[in-house]
């Protein structure tokens, strides 16, 4: 992956893939994009890897896709979708925002199930300032996030909201100082790799599939669902 400017690790059962491109703001080319879809899909057979942490380094997060690149392969570029492909995966997918994170780079990071930032991070979508729409889900996932109206100024408007009102309005879980935000991710991922992975899984995927939905018709998928979950009894007796 180092040609590919993507870095990879895995520290007990975390695997975390870094962007590392800051000479291009860490843009993601065509490769780089379908390195992270073919990642992705290998992510939830492996047994060495309970949860991911989408990063990168210094100093900004991601500005999105390479146009540079776009502009000059045109219409020869292949779809990609690595959006899509974050959120296909069931094991969690931790995003540890470190700078600015704008357009594309945003939508990476609506498409994990967690966002942690710096208190350096910005955020940004400005698809239509330069006069193109969304494809990695931009128009469902920041509405759920912050609320309609805030994601209708954000896109129409362009401006960038910093980390403290990120945390706010709902965007982000937590905002912590730049030099403790790799540890404190980590923490955080530790947390969730001691719970039940199984059930950690089946209960983000209810709150997915449950999104947007009637509160009747979510109530009945959750029963649905446990309906069929086998307990393990095991656990109850170090509670």
């Amino acid at each position: 992956m180092a040609d590919l400017a993507l870095r990879q690790r895995v520290d007990d059962g975390v695997l975390t893939v870094t962007i590392d491109r800051p000479a291009a703001k860490n843009a993601l080319s065509l490769a780089m994009r379908q390195e992270i879809e073919r990642l992705c899909a290998e992510v939830d057979g492996r047994d060495d890897v309970d949860i991911m942490v989408l990063t990168a380094v210094d100093p900004v997060f991601c500005a999105g896709a390479d146009v540079k690149e776009i502009a000059r392969l045109g219409a020869s570029l292949p779809p990609t979708n690595p959006g899509a492909a974050l959120r296909a995966m069931a094991k969690p997918v931790l995003c540890s925002v470190n700078g600015t994170c704008v357009t594309g780079g945003l939508e990476l990071a609506l498409s994990c199930d967690l966002i942690v930032c710096s208190e350096r991070a910005s955020f940004a979508d400005t698809h239509a300032r330069l006069g193109v729409l969304p494809r990695w889900g931009m128009s469902a996932l920041l509405p759920a996030a912050v609320g309609i109206r805030r994601a209708k100024e954000m896109t129409a408007t362009g401006r960038f909201v910093g980390a403290e009102e990120a945390l706010r309005i709902g965007l982000v879980n937590h905002v912590f100082g730049h030099d403790e935000l790799a540890a404190r991710t980590a923490a955080l991922a530790q947390a969730i790799r001691a719970a039940d992975p199984a059930a950690v899984r089946a209960s983000l995927d209810l709150y997915d599939r449950g999104a947007g939905a009637s509160r009747a018709d979510a109530l009945a998928l959750e029963g649905d669902v446990a309906g069929r979950w086998v307990v393990d009894t095991t656990n109850f007796g170090a509670r």
